[in-house]
């Protein structure tokens, strides 16, 4: 699931804390690690579960309407083919799923509000009105809707927002790599494959590649044990920047490269460079990736 660049952003995201925080253990480091990196597929979890409730939603919303006193045709003979969409029984009905989700204690049933309001975004969306339309039903039909609802529905919504970091610091950062991983479930269960949870690091579902894990962790613990030596390179090599002036954050990203660079020389620096410039544009200032840059590559190319 984690793919190597998310896997330098947990890692960076670590040696940060412990940046900002210098009693911090290894131990507390590393377990910082392991919980971050378990939240994506928490969080992942989170929004595949989703698809039940709304569609119970749906389902109320029908009900409501064939209810009233006086119900129009339309009401009293709607459309059924999302209430009976095939992801959401598949979903309901599987018992490893299910099992997962009440063992990770995860639940919509809190925020009705936010449910109510995402059906409604949904329904007045053209591509819903489109299946609703459409004579073929099947499950890979249902599987294409959910899809363009996970692709359009939850990334910048403001509602999800409040959600997200109630449950969890880590999730708001993660969301658009765990909707990536929901995609690609919803398009196997629309071929007819059962849901299966996602190994954690991509190197457990795949064993031809080198063991993630053990990349991350060994990264973190040698980023950990030479930060201050990697200070002292960091500070010798800006004479113009008062130390106090580096800022954690890219004092994190380029401790972390430079531990990168010496513990992995199978890994070109060019790589490891590139990869800590680019986390650099998301998580410091505009000027970082410069300073980043031209830091590592001053002290990784001398070597």
């Amino acid at each position: 699931m984690l793919n190597r660049r998310i896997l330098r952003i947990k890692a960076f995201k670590a040696i940060y804390s412990y940046a900002e925080n210098p009693g911090m253990t290894m131990g507390d480091t590393e377990a910082l690690l392991e919980h971050s990196c378990e939240s994506v597929r928490d969080l992942y979890l989170f929004m595949m579960s989703v698809i039940v409730p709304v569609t119970k939603e749906a389902s109320a919303r029908i009900t409501a309407a064939q209810n009233k006193f006086n119900p129009t045709e339309e009401e009293l003979h709607p459309n059924l083919k999302f209430v009976n969409n095939r992801l959401a029984a598949m979903l309901e009905e599987d018992p490893d799923f299910q099992k997962m989700i009440s063992r990770k204690k995860l639940s919509w049933e809190q925020y009705d509000m936010f449910l109510r309001h995402l059906y409604e975004n949904i329904r007045e969306r053209d591509y819903f009105k489109r299946y609703l339309e459409a004579e073929e039903d099947s499950l890979a039909k249902d599987a294409k809707l959910w899809v363009k609802i996970f692709e359009n529905e939850f990334e910048d919504n403001a509602e999800l927002v409040p959600i997200l970091e109630e449950l969890s610091i880590y999730w708001n950062d993660d969301l658009s790599y765990a909707l990536i991983w929901c995609c690609k479930t919803l398009e196997n269960l629309g071929k007819g494959q059962r849901w299966e949870l996602p190994a954690l690091y991509q190197s457990d579902a795949d064993k031809k590649t080198e063991d993630d894990k053990a990349f991350v962790v060994k990264l973190v613990r040698a980023a950990y044990s030479g930060f201050g030596k990697y200070y002292e390179k960091i500070a010798g090599s800006t004479p113009k920047w008062d130390k106090s002036r580096i800022c954690a954050t890219d004092l994190a990203l380029i401790v972390c490269g430079l531990a990168e660079a010496d513990t992995f020389r199978n890994i070109a620096s060019s790589i490891t460079i590139n990869e800590f410039v680019e986390i650099s544009k998301y998580y410091s200032t505009p000027e970082s990736r410069g300073f980043v840059n031209g830091v590592l590559d001053k002290l990784i190319n001398k070597h």
